[in-house]
């Protein structure tokens, strides 16, 4: 161990202080002592605490800092060398004297070190003996208001972790505190302000500028059920010395003092889920996909499990009749519990619920209702004993089901359970299930009557499209009618091959501009009437000027048509066209041509001559009649659709059948969005008279 030379002082010694610790708080002397108790070590902290210099204290009797002893007594100097050699460590506070004479408290701390001589030397550590008593005061109040303050204390970092807090907030936010250490305020904290609660956090970090008594509602995940309103106050800790950056918080849990805050955070949630669940459900017109974003909306949001499920009406008109069986069809269903709610809500398909059911209760009233899940619900409303015990060992507590009313009628029911980790359901909720409910039911009986005219449409549509097509030696045949996908109506496309006079034989294709119903009755109307004039031997252009003549006193306002007469005694097709999409001739060698010189205006425009052009067909040739959902695409311009109709025809291989699967597969999506046909004719060897 060195000494300081006479009057000089150095750096740091072997012990100082760090920054930022509590020893920059208290004075701390470092002082050593030979084995002959004189002074051989003089720290700077020495001379601020006795006042003497190094040069006038190294080498001179340590009782020379402490008030004479008595003649009999040990000296104190004595005694703290002798109690260091002896213990290894003595802590103890005695009399000091200071320079000017004054007597002051003292804490001292000794024990024995060897330098690197090999000599034993004791060392000292004192502190003033007020101030020792000021910082463990300061830490004993700190303490005992962060173990016993029934107020939320805490300590964040700049990032927003937790450093510190009490356990009164571990208990507010329902975890404990060794939880909490090292993670983020937002990882317990739920709240409905779309973040302001986190910006209010920063601004305090990032600005300086405390908050004091704001108002917060929120949730932790350690209490999910239960809406807090806590009174905050946040400071920087950057302007308190020299501590670490971060916030200083208090916080009170005020939720019984400001219930009815509680009650408007409530409502604004359930408005703003109302809201999340009507931009969600009815999307499409489908009646599956509707159910599922009910299910999707409420699940887990609003509940832990929910299903939905259609009535099966057994008679029309729809009647209910409450002394009768109610039997529902399940339509969707979903869950966030484990086994065995999953089996419980997707394991049946049908359901009956017996007379005297929660259920024909709730259909009776039109109202949802609230149950609790027990032996008397189970008892009253289900059939069967093994799903009543599936349901009692779910984990579902209570129950809420809403019926789903259209035009006056219960069209269904939804239900919603919660288990016993969320409160029961409020007369707030059953208004929610109710808005719920009523929105979803006009959403499913607008999408269950549009399934119903699609089915109605399509059946038309396929009983007025040909069953069986003619045949005829000189042409092999191969056709496609594909509608579109059950999300799109059905169109007015049509197609047919019929024999003529003269061994001759016509192929045309259609379509009526329009969906549903009305255009597959115009379908109807117009490939029976184009059937009944071709075996009147008209001309193309005739035929087409009386199908024109048709449209019109039907009220047709827009369709295509393209026909063409192949006679195979001449190898010659006279083709006219009402606006359709142009024919294609394959040859064999793969060339493709487009006839598009064969033009007109739509059927039921009125008014326009339509022409007959004649062109030759050789053996190996191979016609190519479609509609326009073959070639339309959204984005795309039709040209470009023929253009890849008439490379996937040129490359074509193997027989005519795979030939209309290849281009099907090629130029069709997954989902079409309108019907499509497809009709190739591939010229066979010409037959003489």
């Amino acid at each position: 161990m060195s000494r300081n030379p006479p009057g000089e002082e150095q750096g740091p010694g072997p012990l100082w202080s760090e920054p930022g610790t509590l020893l920059e708080h208290v004075a701390v002397a470092v002082l050593g002592m030979d084995d002959e108790d004189r002074i051989c070590y003089w720290g700077p902290g020495a001379r601020r605490l006795f006042g003497y210099e190094a040069a006038d204290v190294l080498t001179e009797p340590a009782a020379t800092l402490f008030p004479a002893a008595p003649t009999d007594g040990t000296s104190a100097a004595q005694r703290l060398a002798e109690r260091g050699r002896s213990l290894g460590y003595w802590r103890v506070r005695m009399p000091a004297l200071h320079q000017d004479g004054t007597v002051f408290d003292c804490g001292f701390r000794v024990f024995p070190v060897t330098d690197h001589t090999g000599r034993s030397v004791i060392v000292g550590l004192a502190s003033r003996g007020d101030e020792l008593d000021r910082v463990k005061t300061n830490l004993a109040f700190l303490d005992a208001l962060f173990e016993t303050c029934p107020i939320g204390l805490v300590m964040l970092d700049e990032d927003l972790r937790f450093v510190h807090l009490n356990q009164a907030l571990a208990d507010m936010d329902g975890a404990s505190i060794a939880d909490h250490i090292g993670r983020r305020v937002d990882d317990f904290m739920i709240t409905s302000d779309e973040g302001a609660y986190q910006r209010m956090l920063r601004a305090v970090a990032d600005e300086g500028r405390p908050v004091v008594s704001a108002l917060v509602v929120l949730r932790t995940p350690g209490r999910p059920d239960r809406d807090q309103v806590r009174s905050v106050s946040f400071f920087p800790l950057s302007q308190a010395g020299d501590t670490r950056p971060g916030l200083g918080g208090l916080l009170v849990d005020v939720t019984d003092r400001e219930q009815a805050l509680v009650e408007a955070a409530a409502g604004r949630q359930r408005l703003a889920m109302l809201d999340r669940a009507t931009a969600r459900i009815g999307t499409t017109l489908d009646v599956d996909v509707t159910a599922r974003e009910l299910v999707e909306a409420a699940v887990p949001e609003f509940a832990d499990a929910s299903v939905v499920e259609i009535v099966e009406w057994m008679d029309e008109p729809e009647v209910f009749d409450p002394d009768q069986p109610l039997v529902t069809r399940r339509i969707a269903s979903g869950t966030s519990l484990p086994p065995p709610a999953p089996e419980l809500v997707g394991g049946v398909e049908h359901v009956t619920y017996p007379p005297g059911s929660t259920i024909h209760e709730m259909v009776t009233t039109g109202l949802p209702v609230r149950v609790p899940v027990d032996e008397a619900f189970t008892t009253r409303t289900v059939v069967h004993r093994a799903r009543s015990r599936l349901l009692l060992d779910s984990g579902l507590t209570n129950l809420l089901i809403a019926p789903l009313i259209a035009r006056g009628t219960v069209q269904g029911i939804t239900m919603f359970g919660r288990s016993a980790a969320r409160p029961a359901f409020t007369e707030q909720d059953l208004g929610l299930a109710g808005e719920l409910a009523s929105r979803a039911a006009l959403c499913l009986d607008n999408a269950r009557l549009y399934s119903q005219v699609q089915e109605i449409a399509l059946t038309l549509q396929r009983a007025l499209l040909p069953t069986a097509l003619a045949t005829s030696p000189a042409l092999r045949i191969a056709h496609r009618y594909l509608p579109a996908s059950h999300l799109t109506e059905v169109g007015g496309d049509w197609y047919d091959v019929i024999d003529l006079p003269g061994g001759r034989v016509a192929l045309v294709v259609g379509d009526v501009m329009g969906h549903g119903v009305p255009a597959a009755a115009a379908m109807g109307r117009l490939r029976i009437t184009t059937k009944a004039l071709a075996r009147q031997n008209l001309e193309p252009d005739d035929l087409l000027t009386e199908l024109d003549a048709c449209a019109l006193e039907a009220g047709i306002e827009f369709a295509t048509c393209l026909y063409i007469s192949y006679d195979p005694g001449t190898g010659r097709a006279r083709i006219a066209n009402a606006g359709h999409p142009p024919p294609l001739v394959r040859e064999p060698n793969g060339t493709v041509r487009v006839l598009d010189h064969v033009s007109g205006v739509p059927l039921g425009v009125g008014g326009f001559r339509f022409d007959t052009r004649e062109i030759e067909l050789r053996e190996g040739d191979t016609l190519a009649l479609y509609t326009d959902g073959l070639i339309e695409a959204r984005g795309k311009d039709i040209d470009v659709g023929i253009g890849t109709l008439c490379e996937q025809l040129a490359v074509a291989e193997g027989t005519l059948e795979e030939t209309a699967d290849d281009i099907i597969a090629h130029l069709l999506p997954a989902t079409p969005t309108d019907d499509t046909v497809l009709v190739l004719a591939q010229i066979s060897p010409a037959k003489g008279p």
